[in-house]
């Protein structure tokens, strides 16, 4: 949907423009597909992916561990040695602070415990019970601490998980080490399991996204969750994180010294969608240790937040064709925010700014079109003239054009260079997780959703009716009423558009009236 709204976009205001300049008057006359990844040496560790075992309901052995940091609550179970719940502090489902807080991770299903760890060569199941170094963590500020996984096999395989936790960071780090105690050599690899159930966590607008996301060979890819039990996703080399990601949030494994060997994307127990992560193999004689470590991540999508991690995780922030200009969009946003404490205000100074830059060629644009208008009386001669000799007409035209220095793409070429701004602000706002539930005044309490009550919408369509009744044109009466549906398309298509994206508009088009008014006192015809 949202790509056909932009598309929608970009041709309508491509209509108008090329239209008005080059067919004054009408004659009389009737994604990319995802890139598909081959794995060669998946069948060494991943391909097909190892059989789970059934999951039993957890044993009276089994205790949960419950880790307190300034931003999240986990809960951590000793079976598996997995990830049961995982709930951010700082974010919630709905606006208002009456909304329930952003489970991450929930503990509905235990076959969807996350970072289970599985090994056929060690005998290492998923419903393995380990033995914890504490029964509760809490940790805040700067401060680090560590909680830890102890299981034994019967033959003497020791698997030791550590995961430590910053007091003011989403990042956990997560070590494992293997250790043989037994008599002979051992040989394999580790999965860790990264569970995600296929129905999205919320559904808070029909622009969401929800998705597998991967980083391969510096290559970001992602792949609807829908498709991924028809079609598994296999990546066998040069994986530098795997997870899934919505709008807002992300949860990924990230790769530390090369620490990911293959990733298995497919389907899993129940309604759950797995990524199984498998180590390097490795071989280990008696005595040997053998360590494996991974960055895990569970939190928004902040660009600040994502470059801080590093391993490219920002990529993760898909801003489209034009990133380039949308980053530094998005960084000029959340910097006026610092001193307006308010979203929407920081829009308004960006649009301003914007349109300040743009402003000579818009005033190019706006001279060309007047241009062009006064010339009307004379093209419409010439049409008349040569209206059964049209080879003749062109020349004319053209000639005529020479003649009085206009080029009839003069009003259209400036305006086209401005589509990229508008695709990256487009994007910037659409899945900026900064305007998620961010108040900007009156009765717009939440910029990343519509108007409640559809002001903001018309009033733009209306200001985009004024100024297209203020803009020269060549067209004839029929024409310039066909051009007067636009305003209520695009009124209709922006009702339910993020509120902070209609602003951007609607402030746009004020500057746009504006600017016309003062370029129609200093142009003279």
């Amino acid at each position: 949907m949202e790509k056909r709204a932009l598309i929608a976009v970009v041709l309508s205001l491509g209509f108008f423009y090329l239209y008005s300049m080059l067919f004054p008057a009408p004659e009389k006359k009737a994604v990319q597909k995802p890139v598909q990844q081959s794995v060669s040496a998946a069948s060494q560790t991943v391909s097909p992916p190892p059989l789970r075992q059934p999951v039993t309901p957890v044993s009276i052995q089994s205790k949960d561990i419950v880790v307190e940091t300034d931003l999240y609550t986990a809960v951590f179970t000793s079976q598996g040695a997995a990830l049961k719940s995982l709930v951010l502090k700082q974010y919630r489902e709905t606006s208002g602070h009456d909304g329930k807080p952003v489970q991450l991770v929930s503990e509905t299903n235990a076959q969807g415990f996350g970072l289970k760890t599985e090994s056929s060569a060690l005998g290492l199941s998923a419903a393995a019970v380990y033995a914890e170094s504490a029964d509760s963590l809490s940790v805040s500020g700067t401060d680090r601490k560590t909680l830890e996984f102890h299981w034994t096999s019967p033959q003497g395989v020791t698997v030791t998980k550590n995961y430590t936790f910053t007091g003011n960071g989403y990042a956990i780090l997560l070590d494992t080490r293997v250790t043989n105690s037994s008599a002979a050599k051992i040989s394999g690899a580790l999965n860790l399991v990264l569970p995600y159930p296929s129905q999205p966590r919320s559904k808070e607008s029909r622009f969401e996204v929800n998705g597998a996301v991967t980083l391969d060979n510096g290559k970001f890819l992602t792949v609807p969750v829908k498709d991924i039990a028809e079609k598994p996703k296999n990546f066998d080399a040069g994986v530098a994180w795997t997870g899934y990601a919505d709008k807002y949030f992300l949860s990924a494994v990230l790769a530390q010294d090369n620490s990911i060997g293959t990733v298995h994307i497919g389907k899993g127990a129940g309604s759950y969608i797995d990524t199984t992560i498998a180590s390097p193999p490795f071989e280990l004689l008696p005595g040997q240790t053998s360590s494996i470590g991974y960055r895990l991540f569970f939190g928004p999508k902040d660009v600040d937040i994502l470059k801080a991690q590093g391993q490219g995780l920002e990529s993760s922030l898909d801003l489209g064709w034009f990133e380039a200009i949308a980053k530094p969009l998005l960084y000029t946003l959340k910097f006026f925010y610092k001193y307006t404490h308010n979203y929407g205000i920081a829009i308004i100074i960006i649009t301003v700014i914007i349109k300040l830059l743009f402003f000579p060629l818009t005033h190019k644009s706006y001279k060309s079109m007047k241009d062009m208008q006064k010339l009307q009386p004379k093209m419409n001669e010439l049409k008349e003239k040569y209206k059964d000799d049209r080879e003749s007409m062109n020349r004319a035209v053209m000639e005529l054009y020479r003649t009085n220095k206009v080029n009839p793409l003069g009003g259209c070429l400036p305006m086209l260079v401005q589509i990229p701004v508008f695709f990256a602000l487009y994007k910037a706002l659409m899945y900026s997780i900064e305007l998620r539930h961010a108040p900007f005044m009156l009765w717009i309490t939440d910029l990343s959703a519509k108007d409640p009550y559809y002001v903001t919408p018309i009033v733009m369509g209306a200001t985009m009716f004024i100024q297209q009744k203020m803009t020269p044109s060549s067209m004839d009466p029929i024409q310039a009423k066909m051009m007067l549906a636009l305003p209520i398309v695009f009124t209709f298509m922006f009702l339910n558009f993020p509120s902070g994206l209609v602003i951007y508009w609607l402030v746009n088009n004020i500057l746009t009236i504006g600017q016309q008014v003062y370029i129609n006192r200093t142009v003279k015809d």
